[in-house]
């Protein structure tokens, strides 16, 4: 059997999940998510994980799958996904790839080597001190100096990025190479790209109306638990939208509407993010929900170019 994967990427509160499920029951296949939030335990609804209903009807990979509290990475993903994927393969299945974590869907349609150079524990500890004495702009200039293309992709604020980048720089000899210029497709499989979208006013509606069902399905109380589990905000699953803002709220920084404001907004900017990811695949296949009179139209219109070559 020609092997070939599906993924149906798109901005936050799309409908991928929807549309997934939908795809998975008409072509005989099961999803692998590439969500970076819905992979963690316990974080049910910050992460708008599917529900019980669509968790029936079709199976999903990496749903729910690793401990908050433990470190994880795009290549740790990239196993997990790539075990699943051969798993529903080995039973003659369709593997359906839904989510919008870029990196996580770059590396399962790329070969992405995530293997490095041997960290120096020394240098990395004096590049730390010295962001600790002067500060991450410190480090930024030194990168800056060292590899201009490197600063210019980092933004300051993400400290253990720039050291990376100087620690291949400076031990390697060579540059890193940004993930989204890896370009050489694999070939485990085929693959065909969908990305969703909707007409922005409708999209931030969607996302606006999400975060209140989010509030009123208990998002607080959601956070509350995970920081009685003993998680905070240095946890790299409670800086995810959502998790963070209210985190600030019960720390006393603002009040609730406040909180709900600053996750509305911080989600709008990551849609825009992710949109602009999604663009730089010349081989993705656009559609416009809003274009359709019906989602069931839409669905049709979707099914139809995926069977195209049938």
């Amino acid at each position: 059997m020609k092997k070939e994967i599906i993924v149906i990427a798109g901005p936050t509160a799309v409908g991928k999940t929807e549309y997934a499920v939908e795809i998975a029951a008409s072509l005989g296949g099961e999803i692998v998510s590439a969500d970076s939030m819905q992979l963690y335990k316990f974080m049910d609804i910050g992460s708008a994980k599917p529900g019980e209903k669509e968790l029936s009807r079709v199976r999903h990979h990496l749903i729910g799958h690793i401990d908050p509290g433990e470190a994880f990475s795009a290549a740790m993903y990239q196993k997990l996904a790539k075990d699943a994927i051969a798993d529903i393969f080995s039973r003659g299945l369709r593997p359906i790839i839904s989510g919008g974590t870029g990196l996580y869907i770059n590396s399962l349609i790329y070969d992405m080597d995530f293997s490095a150079p041997p960290a120096e524990r020394a240098y990395r500890r004096e590049l730390e001190s010295l962001a600790e004495k002067h500060g991450n702009d410190y480090i930024h200039t030194r990168l800056a100096e060292k590899d201009p293309e490197a600063a210019a992709r980092i933004h300051p604020n993400n400290l253990k990025k720039m050291i990376r980048a100087l620690e291949v720089v400076e031990n390697a000899g060579s540059r890193i190479r940004p993930f989204e210029k890896s370009r050489v497709k694999t070939e485990d499989y085929e693959t065909d790209l969908i990305c969703l979208n909707r007409d922005r006013g409708e999209l931030y509606g969607r996302i606006n109306d999400r975060v209140g069902l989010l509030i009123d399905r208990g998002l607080v109380s959601e956070v509350q638990s995970l920081m009685k589990m003993g998680l905070t905000e240095d946890d790299i699953s409670m800086k995810g939208i959502g998790y963070k803002e209210i985190i600030g709220h019960l720390k006393g920084e603002y009040d609730l509407t406040e909180a709900i404001d600053l996750i509305r907004q911080n989600t709008r900017n990551y849609a825009k993010r992710q949109l602009t990811w999604f663009r730089r695949y010349e081989d993705m296949k656009w559609f416009n929900i809003s274009e359709y009179e019906s989602e069931k139209d839409a669905l049709e219109d979707i099914t139809k170019w995926l069977k195209r070559k049938k």
